[in-house]
């Protein structure tokens, strides 16, 4: 079945999901820019294109179908209908197929099937049901475990839950090749899972955005900490003729809209850059932690669609970066191929790894998803397919990572109909147990590509649920129900290194081991603070600042049911200012170099953010560099590796935000100004050496 499903379908499974809703696959035969004849607008001669006059040729050779070879002897309006079906132009099919089969002698297992199909693959569940239930009335004995699957989701998605599962059963049965009597009375495990989430109480408060329309708009994805880029159908183009075939409506685009703080409301949308929209879909964007990096999907295209030997259009993921205020033209992914499509990209909250979803050789179902590492130099690894725990035989898409739970859709897992949203927690040892997240997220319609806010409570979805403006609304929604926790918290007291004292209204913030910010409070009077209501066993970050103070980072790990303990001393920035024979000197602990090199290390790196501190406290301050080495080497190759080091350091410290202009020189002097005798004459011990290695930072005026 699996095969079956494949060949014939295989695009709106992922970014173009929300064109057909159902997204049964990953590929489209159609796309091209087209002229509908139907249309009362006219396209003036001069916007005419090859692709559109190449459509209507190809519409005019459908509209004189040759007779069907599998089925001669159907009728011309049969045989129409089913070179619709099989270009997966299914808005149109089906209306045909609805005219024949008001003809009862059409009644054949082939149309009533095909005539389901063609209202499935549209998440039309309502008309699906309707022959699908002919079907199985008529030709029980002759339906396959594919049929059934599908018989089963569109009476989930009409409410029509007992005899879903009754048929869900059989179903598994012939799937596992068992031929045994099934028990139609007998509940399963999938079943009592079920029904725990049709009893649950709503865990969600769920609100429609105003940027929904009467046509798809799906796919919402932060954009910096105000913004939301979404993918929608609505015909904003000069072309109101532009459709797509697969549902009849626009090609989708990117578009980008602001958040209301208050409501969450997103209102107000225009579209995302020029460079990253074309003429075809694009759809489902994530963004680098930096938001200079995005990835997205569109169709496999060059001057016009590309296809397979099947004539079937795949989807790829395409990377931009930004310039300035620009985007640069789109580059496709290694794993991209023409043979197979990949979409829905998701960056890990770090931007290490990328998520995405396919349908490539070695897929447990018919599209699963998978992860790549993005490596510090730009490149990719090999894409991992996430196993048997997260992928089923069915689809899984839309994957949204945080930085302890990965999200996506499915219709393979227990769910209330169609594509349900799904939550698994993870950690070092891999995935926990995939959960459903409930009502009223989920519905007994598609639900799909869920995302949360760092700190977990709310977000947005798309569903084509009744009640919408259009096929797929965005909808926000915030958690009535806090996820269990247990008792883990950390607490601590700020105080200043020197005397002692606590420190009240010093800022404290709780990020995630991927420097996400979580929570963030002040101190109180005493110096005190502390966050509840915790993971146990977790990784977190403390961080804590105070103006006039050196920011202080810890690191920690909680304790299930326990409170760790953090204790935060802070030191003052002037405590960096010292005099030292008459000379004001910027004071830091040694900065190392590699033996030979003058890269700066991290260990360096630290030293040198705590002096970018003090000179954002003093903006007026402006220093001098000077590097020194001991006399161990030649004495020429000394002076050029310490001033290769002396601008090293500089350029560090500018690269951190500090004005080039405020850094009046970097010299390196070699061994020429060495603290003590040890010129080579003498015999002298390591630390004498050492002493003689360093970097000084002299202030020339504040």
């Amino acid at each position: 079945m699996k095969k079956i499903l494949l060949a014939s379908l295989l695009l709106v499974n992922f970014s173009m999901w929300g064109q057909s809703r159902t997204t049964t696959n990953l590929q489209s035969s159609g796309g091209q820019k087209t002229i509908n004849q139907s249309e009362t607008k006219q396209v003036a001669i001069e916007d005419v294109t090859i692709e559109m006059l190449n459509a209507l040729r190809e519409k005019d050779n459908l509209e004189n179908v040759l007779p069907n070879k599998e089925n001669p002897n159907a009728s011309k309006l049969v045989q129409k209908a089913d070179a619709y079906f099989n270009k997966m132009w299914y808005a149109e099919a089906a209306e045909l197929y609805e005219k024949a089969l008001e003809d009862k002698k059409n009644y054949s297992f082939e149309i009533l099937k095909k005539a389901g199909d063609s209202y499935y693959y549209n998440t039309n569940m309502q008309k699906a049901y309707e022959w699908y239930d002919v079907l199985y009335n008529e030709y029980k004995d002759n339906m396959t475990a594919d049929n059934y699957f599908k018989y089963a989701h569109t009476l989930k998605g009409t409410g029509k839950y007992g005899k879903a599962k009754r048929l869900m059963r059989l179903y598994n049965r012939m799937e596992k090749k068992e031929l045994e009597e099934v028990d139609v009375d007998e509940k399963t495990q999938n079943e009592i899972v079920l029904d725990g989430i049709i009893d649950a109480n709503d865990k969600f408060k769920i609100n429609g955005v105003a940027i929904n329309t009467e046509y798809s708009d799906f796919s919402p994805m932060y954009y910096g900490d105000d913004q939301v880029v979404y993918a929608s159908s609505k015909d904003s183009s000069v072309f109101a003729t532009r459709k797509y075939k697969w549902n009849d409506q626009p090609f989708l685009d990117l578009y980008v809209s602001k958040i209301n703080e208050e409501s969450d409301d997103l209102k107000n949308s225009i579209k995302f850059s020029k460079k990253i929209n074309s003429k075809y879909h694009e759809a489902s964007v994530t963004f680098s932690p930096d938001n200079k990096t995005m990835y997205f999907t569109r169709n496999n295209y060059g001057k016009k669609l590309k296809r397979d030997k099947n004539g079937v259009n795949h989807l790829k993921i395409y990377k931009s970066t930004k310039v300035g205020d620009e985007w640069t033209e789109p580059t496709e992914l290694p794993f991209n191929s023409d043979n197979y499509s990949t979409g829905h990209p998701a960056l890990s909250p770090d931007g290490k790894l990328l998520y995405f979803v396919s349908d490539m050789p070695g897929s447990i179902g018919e599209s699963d998803i998978f992860v790549a590492d993005v490596l510090a130099d730009g490149t990719y690894s090999e894409a991992r397919n996430l196993g048997p725990e997260i992928n089923t035989e069915k689809k899984e898409m839309f994957p949204f990572v945080t930085g302890n739970k990965l999200y996506f859709s499915s219709n393979g897992h227990v769910g209330l109909g169609g594509l349900d949203v799904f939550e698994v927690a993870y950690n070092q040892d891999g995935f926990k147990e995939v959960k459903n997240v409930g009502k009223p997220v989920n519905s007994n319609k598609d639900d799909f590509s869920y995302i949360i806010n760092a700190a977990g409570s709310k977000g947005y979805f798309a569903s084509n649920r009744e009640g919408g403006k259009g096929d797929d609304d965005i909808y926000s929604f915030e958690k009535l129900v806090i996820d269990n926790v247990t008792n883990s918290a950390i607490a601590g007291i700020v105080t200043e290194l020197v005397t002692g004292e606590t420190m009240p209204r010093a800022l404290v913030m709780l990020l995630d081991e991927n420097n996400i910010k979580l929570k963030e409070i002040e101190t109180n009077d005493d110096g005190s603070f502390v966050f509840e209501d915790l993971e146990g066993d977790k990784k977190y970050i403390i961080r804590t600042e105070r103006q006039g103070y050196f920011e202080d980072i810890q690191n920690t790990t909680t304790k299930v049911e326990e409170t760790a303990m953090v204790d935060v001393s802070l030191r003052r920035l002037e405590e960096l200012i010292a005099i030292e024979n008459g000379i004001k000197k910027l004071k830091t602990d040694m900065i190392y170099f590699d033996f030979d090199k003058s890269y700066i290390r991290d260990d360096a790196s630290k030293e040198l953010d705590k002096l970018v501190e003090v000179m954002n406290e003093y903006p007026k301050m402006v220093i001098k560099i000077e590097s020194h080495t001991d006399s161990r080497g030649a004495q020429a190759y000394n002076r050029y590796l310490s001033d290769k080091r002396a601008k090293a350091s500089r350029d560090y410290i500018i690269s951190q935000g500090i004005d080039a202009a405020r850094i009046e020189s970097a010299i390196g002097y070699g061994e020429d100004k060495l603290l003590n005798e040890c010129n080579g004459s003498v015999r002298c011990t390591r630390e004498q050496h050492e002493l003689n290695r360093r970097s000084e930072f002299i202030i020339v005026k504040m």
